[in-house]
């Protein structure tokens, strides 16, 4: 399962009492009824690796969860791009295609058990039709390329599964692309087989995501698609200096110039300078971990305990309280930046084990995002745009372009 601390078990964060602030008011009417009114896509929930994990029935209220159908109704979501998520790990050990299968099958179940609640979409031209009844819509975003093995093949197994994006590589380098959180860097950008994985994607109608790779990757990435490239939960790098994982002025800019769309994550590790320093130093200490563990096992010393080590990790960087107006904040720089018709929204809802912008911890929250917007002087035909449009007309175009 995705977490922005990906080895942390989401269990921890109650008992380690993680910093809470209190919530903004609640927001006003006129914003409820424009979540109700507008078409709003998140292009990522973490929902499937954790229902892999432990079942919970997310067509009725599931506590603890931030996604399930009563929240998306009181938020007012439609469509809910069900993230895909595998591991470097599972990628290393063979396990995730495996891995990837079941996640999907666990997102056809929940559409099966709820028929009148929930459906699978595939199309953004289906969009008006599935959500009639206020079913919620669930397309699926694979996150990291792993389990396309080495075989091209693949991308049309996974497209007639349903898969609408693919996120090209997650915390360590696979055979697609490098990551922005490894120091070492295997390809230099995308490797031989990632630039034949973009032209399949193009072809099939697949949305190219640059989120999670190295700048390299990523620039070459959008230079050879054909379509438009979505980043599907990237927050600007001008707040968080340093922090590959968020994305450049310079790669934001290149993605609009293409027609693509930027979608702004509410996890405190992309928004917050020090949620930011403390993940790209876990990454680092995790891999540095995963070394000596290696060299203990070479030496057949007893390796270290790992539940242990992500114990002592969140004990030791507290998740910082964060108000919504960081969202907000990346909202506005990238308007200015790359114009209103670029900018979106992926949330990271059950991925980053609750550490979450005071505001918008579950979907039911949107209401204040919109708010938010709305107190920022945005005229209602822009947040629309943001809320949703702008991802769906991108959708659009890739899908015309596999045409």
């Amino acid at each position: 399962m995705h977490r922005t601390l990906p080895f942390l078990l989401l269990a921890l964060v109650p008992a380690l009492g993680f910093a809470q602030s209190p919530s903004p008011p609640a927001a006003s009417d006129a914003a409820r009824a424009l979540a109700q009114d507008a078409v709003i896509v998140d292009t990522h929930i973490d929902a499937p690796g954790m229902l892999t994990d432990r079942w919970m029935d997310l067509g009725v209220d599931a506590p603890g969860r931030e996604f399930d159908y009563p929240k998306s109704r009181a938020g007012g979501l439609d469509v809910a791009f069900m993230s895909i998520y595998t591991s470097a790990k599972q990628d290393d050990d063979g396990t995730a295609w495996q891995a990837a299968n079941e996640m999907i099958d666990s997102v056809e179940a929940l559409a099966q058990r709820h028929p009148d609640r929930f459906a699978l979409l595939r199309s953004p031209g289906d969009v008006d039709r599935l959500r009639a009844g206020n079913r919620v819509l669930l397309p699926l975003g694979m996150e990291n390329g792993a389990p396309l093995g080495d075989d091209l093949a693949n991308l049309q197994f996974f497209f007639d599964r349903g898969v609408r994006y693919i996120t090209l590589a997650h915390s360590a380098a696979n055979r697609i692309a490098d990551s922005s959180y490894a120091a070492e860097r295997r390809w230099n950008g995308l490797s031989p087989f990632g630039r034949e994985v973009v032209a399949e994607m193009n072809r099939l109608g697949i949305m190219v995501d640059v989120s999670h790779v190295s700048d390299e990757a990523a620039r070459e990435a959008i230079a050879l698609s054909t379509v438009p490239v979505i980043a599907s939960h990237s927050a600007f790098r001008h707040f968080t200096p340093g922090f590959e994982r968020n994305i450049s002025d310079e790669l934001a800019k290149s993605i609009a110039d293409r027609g693509g769309v930027v979608q702004i994550p509410f996890g405190t590790a992309f928004v917050d300078p020090q949620g930011a320093a403390d993940t790209q130093a876990h990454f680092r200490a995790i891999n540095e971990f995963h070394r000596k563990n290696a060299e203990l096992r070479a030496a057949g010393k007893p390796a270290q305990d790992r539940a242990a080590f992500d114990a002592a990790w969140a004990e030791a960087h507290p998740a910082p309280s964060t108000p919504i107006d960081a969202v907000l904040d990346q909202i506005d720089y990238a308007v200015q930046l790359i114009g209103i018709d670029h900018v979106g929204i992926g949330s990271d809802f059950d991925g980053v084990g609750g550490e979450l912008v005071d505001g918008l911890r579950t979907v039911a929250d949107f209401p204040n995002l919109i708010d938010g917007l709305q107190a920022r002087g945005y005229q209602e035909a822009d947040i629309r745009k943001i809320l949703g449009g702008n991802l769906l007309r991108v959708w659009a175009a890739i899908e015309a372009g596999a045409r």
